[in-house]
């Protein structure tokens, strides 16, 4: 007896490229993630600038006259035990704050170009963080988890709302030059226990193949039939797993590999951008570190453009080197120099991103975080650093319709803990999927039995910073 065929039988069946695309497609409208409460977003994507080691906000967002007043004494309150218990006086600022744009926010001299995009960015001055060692950091930062195993926030981002793209994975990490992954390696970008397809893409900004095996080795008609053959296996086992949701997303990632062939390598091109464009991001200066960076701010922009949901970009080694190029923010001495060099790094590539979005009318749709693991002490360690400082501490957000030129929470008199109205990771994340159109407790994936999610059992939106 012969019985009809159901639309995934006559996808699986499917001889010709068309067949394994529309699958996937197939794939994504029937996922789970449908289950959550949807409502009109202010951002399709992010854009995740991440200053893994930590910088200090004492340093360039939340002036502490007082630290001044008490420079080169014992600190005057109780001192909580730090990562390396080499504690040593009160440390002012290294660097003059002065007021900026029309706002009047203090931003301090380490960032001159951050500052002339403060009347588009939202400070929270009262981040705290439950960790204060690099891995865990980073985890819990990623993910609302301190070890390995839970998906990251661009997982769940691509989880929730799927890729614009057709040609782009909905999460992309950008590296360049000698960045590498944050202490806790590639777990970080992890998909977790979600469907394969929403782990990070690595893309490589500026080498030759910007993607590992990105560049054919055969010709296309040829390789277009090896992957039909094995689609045509693939979707028979799949049939036999009863479309195991972590089967289809392998299937769904040869094709989205396929088209990968041909978008990246158009996507890293940059020679159709205008000199004035390259110029405003800081790639016509003699600086290596500062040029590499730029190109990921750039192909950010070129991603966001694309439809793709998330974008992270990864700092540098900074130029005092020494194992920290997993953490170039991390400065336990020499904390002048070593911020410098990495404020160089980053500070006009994003202030440039900040108003490249906003000149092409993207800003409104395009979430900008700018964040560590945690902050610095407001005491130094030893005698020119400054030891890890999870109690309080600055990030900032920029449009997505996040309240521009605005202060939210607030630090002590020394900038050690947060005082008033402070913010969880989970918060942050409740409030970017709310940015997004997504309801941060319904957005849920079962798994060992149990509904979990990016913010946990916690998490609320911080109304306050929306414009």
């Amino acid at each position: 007896m012969n019985l009809p065929l159901s639309r995934r039988q006559l996808l699986a069946n499917a001889s010709t490229g068309f067949g394994m695309a529309a699958l996937a497609s197939l794939l994504q409208a029937e996922s789970p993630v449908h289950r959550a409460k949807r409502f009109a977003p202010k951002a399709r994507s992010v854009i995740f600038c991440y200053m893994s080691g930590g910088v200090s906000h004492l340093d360039s967002f939340d002036p502490k006259p007082l630290l001044e007043k008490y420079a080169g004494q014992a600190m005057p309150v109780a001192v909580q035990k730090t990562q390396f218990n080499n504690n040593g006086t009160v440390q002012p600022a290294h660097w003059e704050f002065k007021q900026r744009g029309e706002s009047g926010m203090p931003v301090s001299e380490l960032f001159p170009h951050m500052a002339t995009v403060a009347d588009e960015i939202c400070v929270i001055r009262s981040m705290t963080a439950k960790f204060s060692e690099h891995a865990q950091g980073n985890f819990f930062m990623h993910s609302g988890f301190p070890f390995l195993g839970y998906p990251s926030a661009g997982a769940w981002a691509s989880y929730g709302l799927g890729t614009e793209s057709r040609d782009l994975p909905g999460y992309i990490v950008l590296q360049s030059g000698g960045a590498t992954v944050p202490h806790g390696g590639v777990g970080v970008f992890s998909n977790g226990f979600l469907p394969a397809q929403h782990q990070a893409s690595i893309v490589q900004a500026d080498a030759e193949e910007a993607v590992r095996n990105i560049r054919a080795h055969q010709p296309k008609n040829m390789q277009r039939r090896q992957l039909d053959f094995i689609g045509s296996m693939d979707h028979r086992f799949a049939s036999m797993a009863q479309h195991d949701v972590h089967v289809d997303a392998a299937i769904a990632n040869y094709e989205m590999a396929w088209r990968m062939q041909a978008a990246v390598p158009e996507l890293c091109d940059i020679r159709g951008e205008t000199e004035a464009t390259k110029k405003l991001y800081g790639m016509d200066g003699p600086d290596d570190t500062r040029t590499a960076y730029a190109r990921q701010c750039l192909l950010a922009r070129r991603l966001v453009e694309r439809g793709v949901r998330f974008v992270e970009l990864s700092c540098l080694p900074q130029k005092l080197g020494g194992n920290q190029a997993a953490n170039p923010w991390d400065q336990h001495g020499q904390i002048k120099k070593g911020h410098g060099n990495m404020a160089y790094q980053v500070d006009q590539p994003i202030a440039a991103l900040v108003k490249d979005l906003k000149s092409r009318g993207l800003l409104d749709s395009t979430l900008v975080i700018w964040a560590g693991e945690f902050g610095r002490t407001p005491f130094a360690q030893g005698t020119d650093g400054r030891d890890h400082n999870p109690y309080g501490f600055s990030l900032w957000m920029a449009g997505g319709g996040i309240k521009p030129g605005h202060i939210y929470g607030a630090t002590d008199d020394f900038g050690y803990h947060a005082t008033e109205n402070a913010c969880t990771v989970y918060d942050l994340w409740a409030t970017v999927l709310h940015q997004m159109g997504i309801d941060h407790e319904q957005l849920t994936y079962r798994f060992s039995g149990r509904d979990l999610r990016l913010t946990d059992v916690h998490g609320n939106v911080l109304r306050d910073v929306i414009a």
